[in-house]
This record gives C-alpha cells, structure tokens and sequence, in this order.
C-alpha cells in the first residue's frame, strides 16, 4: 500500500471536526467489508468525535452480518428516513464502493446533497469528480484494511489501535476476514500486521469466527451442497460456473448473502482457472467472478459482464433480454465467452 497523504489525512479529520450530522453509506448487497467498515466508522465517529452519524445501506446483507449492523437505516424497508437523514447531512462518507450508482436508490439523493462528500475504496476506477477527497489503495486487502490505516493516521489514535473504540476494532477485523476470505486471497504484508495489531488492542477474533462461519441456516449448506453436485459445470478450458436459478432460490428459501463463498470453492479443483456464480434477479443475473493468479476476473466481468473488481475477484450483471433473450440462455453465453476468453 502507498504511503497514505499527511494532507488528506489532516484535511479529513478537519472535515469530520466542522461536521454536525454525517451520513455513512456503501453498495448495494453489502457483504462483510461494506458491514465492517460502515460499522467501524459509525463507532469512531460516534465515540471518538461525538459526532451525529448513521450508517445507510441500500438493502440488507446475509443475516451472518447483521451483528455488525445495529446502527443501520436500511433504505429497501426505511426509504423516508433515509432520505430525510441524508438531506440533513452536511457530511457523506463512501467506503467500498468506487462509484455512486453503487448505493443504487441512495445516488440520486446523495447526488442531490449540498454536503461535502468523501470516498474511502480499494476498487480500480474510483469516481473521483463526484468527491472533494478520495483514499482510493488498491494494494491493500479491503476497505476495512484501507480505514484501518487512516484511522491509525488520526489525530486522537495516534497509530495505537488499542484507542480505536471496541466495536469499530471488532468491525474493522470482521470486515477485513471476510473479503479475504479468511486469509485465503487478497493478503498483503499490512493485511497481517493490522490483524496482528487488532488482536493485540484485545479483538476476539474466535468470537467473530463464530459469528461469521458457525451460524447459518441449514437452508444454506443444503443449497451449497446441491450446486455443487448437480449444477456445477467445468468446461475443457477450465472454466466452473454455477447457476442459481429463482427455482433453486425458492427450492432451498435462499436468502440475501446465503450464496457468498460459493463462487471460491470450484477453484480448489486443479483444472478450474476461473469461477463463475450466477445468481438469478429481476431482469439480470448478478455475477461473481474469482480466478487463480494468471487468470483476470477483473478483464472478463469489464468486458463481458458490465463489471469490474479486483484482479482476482471481480463481479458485474448479465442481463436478458439485453445481453441474453432469456435466463435459460445464461449456460451457452457464460461457455461462448469463456472459450474465447480462455486462451
């Protein structure tokens, strides 16, 4: 990770100090990193700054995440609430997320704000116009690693992670195992030496283990076990994908985020150089793409799936009748392109 600006860092501890009331917003679907680090600013700003903040989030993530969401307005359930706390803000924060339509029914209103806005992602391409400061790493693990950083840059912490409120430690840890899967990709050398700071301050990580790992329903492990027997396929040029189908979804009664991870379990076959989950929406499929190292998910989701991400982990849509006439075309199109893709 580059060395994060003494001039940024200063200028967003100023913005957080003129602030009276802050929005805290991330993407759509959010999984543990957009959970953890909407959690762990709304602690630090709460706590240490004593500032009126909340945390908005277009819709819920799966229910393994809600522990780090009690400070949540959830715009698909509370959508005049949200709206009303966004247009009372005079500061909003974006963290892992690298564009404004990502908040999907949150852009418009945050668009529409008078309020100073600030973007804190480890995704290529951030939207760097629509914000007056931008902390944008790639080389780090998450969005949770990346806040971890600035917030070690603080003036009030001091580089002591010891300071950082207890539930934005446990926030920031939770987040950061989750988009590394648990420390199976996406680990750099500062990826390690935060967790090995944050358990030192007294985060524990077994009980954040069980929170993540230990509770699903059995919904979710039957489901797991049925794509992977009966509907996984694996192409001659080492390509496995997955369908989640609405009849699949209703079969096993899926819920939000109960498919996360399935998508990294093809590549522990040895043929298998990219996978790809496909989970049906309403007129699209959503797309999670993960590859072995020497395979792009990131240039397969740009060109083919509307989407982008990290070089390894990446995501996009595909959509019928634009892209595909219909859902039952996903097979031959997802086989099409990665043929091609494949050399």
């Amino acid at each position: 990770m580059e060395t994060l600006s003494r001039a940024d860092i200063e200028s967003f501890s100023r913005s957080l100090d003129r602030a009276r009331r802050v929005t805290v917003v991330s993407h759509t679907h959010p999984d543990g990193d957009a959970a953890g680090s909407t959690a762990a600013l709304f602690s630090y700003i709460s706590e240490r700054r004593g500032k009126d903040v909340k945390v908005i989030l277009p819709d819920y993530p799966s229910d393994t995440l809600l522990f780090l969401c009690d400070n949540v307005i959830f715009a698909s359930d509370h959508a005049k609430e949200a709206e009303a706390w966004i247009e009372g803000s005079d500061l909003i924060i974006l963290i892992d997320a690298n564009e404004l339509r990502r908040t999907e029914q949150l852009e418009s209103l945050i668009r529409a704000s008078s309020a100073q806005r600030i973007l804190i992602d480890h995704h290529v391409g951030p939207e760097r116009e629509s914000f007056s400061l931008v902390f944008s790493e790639t080389e780090v693990s998450s969005a949770c690693e990346l806040l971890f950083w600035i917030l070690m840059e603080m003036p009030d912490i001091k580089a002591d992670a010891a300071a950082l409120p207890h539930d934005a430690a446990r926030a920031l840890l939770s987040g950061m195992t989750t988009d590394t899967n648990n420390f199976a990709n996406s680990v750099f050398p500062t990826t390690l030496e935060m967790a090995s700071r944050l358990l030192e301050a007294g985060v524990d990580r077994d009980d954040i283990l069980d929170h993540l790992y230990n509770r699903y329903r059995e919904n979710r492990i039957r489901s797991m076990g049925y794509m992977q027997s009966e509907c996984m396929r694996i192409t001659p040029k080492g390509a496995a994908y997955m369908i989640v189908t609405k009849e699949i979804q209703e079969r096993f009664d899926i819920r939000e985020g109960e498919t996360e991870g399935l998508v990294n379990v093809p590549l522990a076959i040895g043929k298998v150089r990219i996978s790809i989950l496909l989970k049906e929406d309403e007129g699209h499929f959503r797309v999670s793409i993960r590859s072995k190292r020497g395979t792009s998910a990131r240039e397969l989701a740009k060109s083919r799936f509307h989407g982008g991400g990290h070089e390894m982990a990446s995501g996009g849509k595909l959509y019928f009748p634009e892209d595909i006439p219909s859902p039952t075309d996903a097979a031959a199109y997802i086989e099409n392109v990665t043929d091609d893709f494949l050399k």
